[in-house]
């Protein structure tokens, strides 16, 4: 069953999070971030990320925005891939992403708030890839 995380956010920035756990049918609120799979999280980033930058802009250019609605669905289970999380896997899958925007705007500014969703650095990130180093640190860091 696919990973599914609904970003809503009004203009003030106030942000709900939705998702369908494993085994259910509908979504539910997001009432504590450790309910959430890794995959989950990932989705969730992406659309935060996504409703910030449109209502900032938004905000920034005087337009009529209430609220904006990311969904945002992966079609891989975490539950499942972590059943052989030991074994090297790749993934050459997508992710979809539906938007929604709530407020007195016109066609043509309506089109605007999505192509500027697309310019969010997570969704740059996922569409072109990028490298992680990673190594273990002798001792524990001190910050």
């Amino acid at each position: 069953m696919a990973e599914v995380v609904v970003v809503r956010q009004n203009i003030d920035l106030e942000t709900e999070f939705l998702a369908r756990f494993e085994g259910e049918t509908e979504l539910t609120p997001v009432e504590d971030i450790r309910d959430i799979t890794p995959y989950g999280m990932l989705l969730a980033g992406l659309g935060a990320c996504s409703a910030v930058l449109v209502n900032t802009y938004a905000q920034h250019h005087g337009l009529r925005l209430e609220q904006t609605e990311f969904r945002v669905e992966y079609e891989r289970s975490f539950k499942k891939d972590c059943e052989h999380c030991e074994e090297a896997q790749s993934f050459d899958e997508q992710i979809k992403m539906y938007v929604r925007f709530k407020g007195e705007l016109d066609e043509a500014q309506r089109d605007k708030l999505f192509r500027i969703s697309l310019q969010c650095p997570v969704h740059k990130i996922f569409e072109r890839g990028i490298k992680v180093q990673s190594s273990l640190e002798k001792a524990a860091p001190v910050y």
